[in-house]
């Protein structure tokens, strides 16, 4: 069993009448009072604050942990190329969080093919900048090859396992062992299809499984009726250590 198994949401927007959770707070302290993960999406879209950072470390208990998404500045637009500068940016607002930052999450867009020298040289300046855990999300088929895999691995970046999957492999962590991040967006509905028993109990003994992976990370993107939280709640069941009888 892995060291560490987190489980959550992207993003802490939920129903307030949703049962399992406290009727008072914020809705980031509320969240927290059920899960100990999070996925912070909205630096994808634009940078925060240190500040702001530092009130969501604030709101939450201990042992809690951000994953945090890399802004489309450095994925979309520069696409891993001359990155620095947004790159140091970034880092630096979220360590905001300090000991409660989680996994970093690259997610790259569709049309981004493996080009080894250019990837080689984003991730040796990723390295360069920032030891924390890493997690990559790749969209185009060329980067489940096995040149891709040892690249991460020489990394130490993970490779996200994906529902929906673009390819097969995209259903499986890759890349370095030491992490393992699961990102179920909803299928056949993308966003909005939640996921049943029989999806959700392999997957557990999966996670539990992963005895190389220190961390285990499984978030649930499904959020656009509130999938998501009922779902991260059913798996964290299914994975929370039984009482002996």
């Amino acid at each position: 069993m892995p060291h560490d198994i987190r489980i959550g949401t992207a993003g802490w927007s939920f129903p307030r009448t949703l049962e399992g959770f406290p009727a008072e707070g914020t809705g980031l302290e509320r969240y927290a009072a059920a899960f100990d993960a999070l996925e912070i999406n909205s630096s994808f879209y634009r940078p925060h604050q240190r500040k702001i950072y530092k009130r969501w470390a604030a709101s939450t208990p201990a042992g809690f942990r951000f994953a945090v998404k890399v802004p489309k500045t450095i994925t979309h637009e520069r696409r891993l190329v001359d990155g620095d500068e947004p790159m140091a940016r970034f880092l630096d607002e979220c360590g905001a969080l300090g000991d409660k930052l989680g996994p970093l999450l690259i997610q790259l867009p569709p049309s981004l093919k493996f080009e080894p020298a250019v990837v080689e040289r984003f991730l040796a300046e990723w390295r360069k900048a920032t030891t924390a855990a890493t997690v990559l999300e790749p969209r185009h088929p060329t980067w489940f090859d096995a040149p891709a895999d040892a690249m991460l691995r020489t990394f130490q970046i993970a490779r996200v396992a994906a529902d929906p999957a673009i390819v097969p492999a995209a259903a499986e962590p890759g890349g370095w062992p030491g992490v393992t991040y699961r990102r179920l967006h909803g299928s056949p509905a993308m966003y909005k299809t939640s996921y049943d028993d029989g999806r959700l109990e392999p997957l557990a003994e999966q996670m539990t499984g992963e005895t190389k992976a220190a961390q285990a990370w499984c978030i649930f993107d499904n959020t656009q009726f509130a999938a998501a939280t009922t779902d991260a709640l059913k798996l964290k069941a299914l994975t929370s250590p039984q009482p002996a009888r």
